[in-house]
């Protein structure tokens, strides 16, 4: 009787780049690299504890504001912000108005200044443009506090100290936002599409209207960004030129707040509500311009 003879087994053939003989198993999971994540979680916390401190204060009402546990909140938030708006019939709120019309016409003046820098120093070739660009990054190196005493003896000069100007006009070139706005027209504006646009009879104008601005938009939204959030935060300039409170921004008000504070205590809890209100409008920037950026801006506009 012949029996059936029964199957022969075959091992499979080990995976491409192992050792043969070796067993193949489940992928083992990636060690969690523990340092610099916890480094990480630090600094997070380094910078959102004063933010949550200022969150949970704001609710407090004088009497418990150095009286109760730090991180307890309160229930007089609605009634610290009725204050606040009654403080010399709403003068925080001028303060506020002050600090968007600095921060937005100032980020807006500056982005297109730098746009303009920018695309002409990385298309256009013309002596002393490396000597140029050197010397404006010499002032991203230069301390504000330098500048500011030269820059209201000038101001003084012109007759513009305690004005709007005064504050705006040393504002509008920043060397920060033209070495960006080069990077970025390097980067992004082909001289591909330049010298096309120039054979099919466009004006240089034009090519920087049509062709470099849509691509340099991400740098563009970045640096009105970065300039929005430093006007917004910046105290020495406005301190130095301003005398009238009724043109003062929201640092420089909120400071005035703070130093009455040392006589009047019930104050402090009005400048813990402003400090508060003060970051609403750059969250709302951040959250409105995201979508504006793109992450693939090297990608170019057209492929070698």
């Amino acid at each position: 009787m012949t029996g059936l003879a029964s199957p022969t087994l075959r091992k499979a053939a080990p995976a491409a780049g192992s050792t043969p003989g070796t067993s193949q198993g489940p992928p083992r999971p990636r060690r969690t690299a523990l340092l610099p994540t916890a480094a990480l979680v630090l600094g997070a916390l380094y910078c959102l504890l004063p933010v949550a401190w200022v969150l949970v204060a704001a609710t407090k009402a004088d009497d418990e504001l150095f009286s109760t546990f730090t991180f307890l909140p309160g229930s007089a938030l609605g009634e610290n912000i009725g204050d606040l708006t009654g403080y010399r019939d709403g003068i925080y709120w001028r303060w506020m108005a002050n600090s968007v019309l600095y921060a937005g016409l100032g980020g807006i003046l500056s982005t297109v200044v730098s746009a303009f820098a920018g695309y002409a120093l990385a298309i256009y070739r013309f002596r002393g443009r490396e000597a140029f660009f050197n010397i404006m990054l010499a002032g991203v190196l230069m301390p504000p506090v330098i500048l500011a005493i030269p820059q209201y003896l000038l101001m003084a000069e012109a007759d513009l100290t305690d004005t709007y100007a005064s504050v705006l006009l040393p504002l509008v070139l920043s060397p920060y936002g033209v070495y960006l706005g080069r990077i970025y027209a390097e980067a992004a504006v082909p001289m591909e599409l330049v010298e096309a646009g120039r054979m099919d009879g466009a004006g240089e104008w034009r090519i920087f209207l049509r062709i470099a601005v849509p691509l340099m938009s991400p740098g563009l939204v970045t640096i009105f960004l970065f300039q929005f959030v430093a006007i917004w935060n910046n105290f020495l300039l406005p301190f130095i030129m301003l005398g009238d409170d009724e043109k003062f921004p929201m640092t420089v008000g909120l400071f005035t707040l703070l130093k009455q504070g040392a006589s009047q205590p019930a104050l402090y809890t009005l400048v813990i509500t402003g400090a508060l209100l003060a970051v609403v409008p750059l969250i709302a920037l951040f959250l409105l311009i995201q979508r504006f950026w793109s992450l693939d801006l090297l990608s170019g506009a057209v492929k070698s």
